[in-house]
C-alpha cells in the first residue's frame, strides 16, 4: 500500500520521467531488432558485442576519453570484423563470436589492469544507469528507433526471404551480404547506444528475451514483431517502476520482469497447445 501511495510522487520526478521514456524506447527498440536477430540466429551477437564493448570502454579510459564516446565506433568496427570472419571462415558463427568476445574481454581486463588513475565509476557501464539518462540521450535513442523501423519496413521483403533461406533470397535477387552487413551494423550501433542505459552485462537480455517470448505466442510474422516490441517496452517500464518503488538496481529489475514475461508466454503457449 505504501508503494502504491508513493507512485504519484515517483512519477513526478523529472529523472524518473526521462528514465521511463528511455526504458520504453530502449525496450521497444531492443524488441524490434531482436525479433529479426533471433530468427536470423544473431541473438548471440548482441551478447558478444556487449561483453566485447568492455574493451572499447577500457580503450576510452586509457586514452582519457569518455568511454561512451568510444562505444559506437568500436561497435561498428566489431560488426565489420565479425562479418569478415563469418565470410572468410568455415567455422560456425557462434564459435567465431565466442572467440572474438572472449579475446576482447581478456584484452579489456589486461587494459584495465594498466589503469591506476581512473576515478570514474565503471559499474553503471556494466549494469546500466538508466536513471541518469538525459534528454540528448533520449533524442539519440528516438532517432535510432525511427532509423531502425524505417530500415526494417523498407527491407521487410528481403529480411523475410533471408530468414527463410539464403538460397531463396538469392533466387529473388536479394543482396544477402549487403543486407546482413547493414543489419549487423545497425544492431551494433543500437547495442552501443543502449549500453549506457542497460549496461554491458545485461544488453543481450533486452534484445533476446522479448523476441523469444513473442515467438512463443505469435503465429504470424507481423504479430510476432509487434508483440516483441510491446513486450520490450512494457517490461522495461514495469521494471523501472518496480526499481523506483523498491530502491533496487534498475537494469536487473527490468531483466527480471522480462524473464517473468517470458515464463508467462511459455505457460500461455503450452496452455494453447494443450487446448
Amino acid at each position: 500500500m505504501a508503494a502504491v501511495e508513493a507512485l504519484p510522487a515517483l512519477l513526478a520526478l523529472p529523472f524518473m520521467q526521462r528514465a521511463l521514456l528511455g526504458g520504453l524506447l530502449t525496450g521497444a527498440l531492443g524488441g524490434l531488432l531482436g525479433s529479426v536477430a533471433v530468427l536470423r540466429q544473431l541473438s548471440f551477437f548482441s551478447d558478444a558485442l556487449g561483453h566485447s564493448a568492455l574493451l572499447g570502454i577500457s580503450l576510452g579510459i586509457l586514452l582519457g576519453v569518455n568511454p561512451t564516446l568510444v562505444l559506437v565506433p568500436f561497435a561498428v568496427l566489431f560488426a565489420l570484423l565479425v562479418n569478415q570472419l563469418v565470410q572468410r571462415s568455415r567455422l560456425p558463427t557462434d564459435a567465431l563470436l565466442n572467440i572474438v568476445y572472449s579475446t576482447s574481454l581478456a584484452l579489456a581486463v589486461l587494459a584495465l589492469s594498466l589503469v591506476d588513475t581512473y576515478r570514474g565509476n565503471i559499474q553503471p557501464l556494466l549494469f546500466g544507469d538508466i536513471l541518469g539518462i538525459s534528454w540528448p540521450d533520449l533524442w539519440v535513442i528516438a532517432g535510432l528507433s525511427v532509423l531502425a523501423l524505417g530500415y526494417l519496413i523498407v527491407s521487410l521483403r528481403a529480411q523475410v526471404l533471408v530468414i527463410l533461406s539464403d538460397d531463396l533470397a538469392g533466387a529473388f535477387g536479394v543482396q544477402i551480404s549487403a543486407h546482413r552487413l547493414a543489419f549487423i551494423v545497425l544492431l551494433a550501433v543500437v547495442v552501443a547506444v543502449s549500453i549506457k542505459a542497460v549496461g554491458v552485462l545485461l544488453i543481450s537480455a533486452f534484445v533476446v528475451i522479448p523476441a523469444c517470448a513473442a515467438r512463443l505466442v505469435s503465429r504470424r510474422f507481423s504479430s510476432y514483431v509487434l508483440t516483441s516490441v510491446l513486450l520490450g517496452g512494457s517490461c522495461a517500464v514495469l521494471g523501472l517502476l518496480g526499481s523506483g518503488l523498491t530502491n533496487l538496481p534498475s537494469g536487473p529489475c527490468v531483466v527480471v520482469v522480462q524473464f517473468a514475461g517470458f515464463l508467462l508466454a511459455l505457460l500461455w503457449s503450452r496452455l494453447v497447445v494443450r487446448t
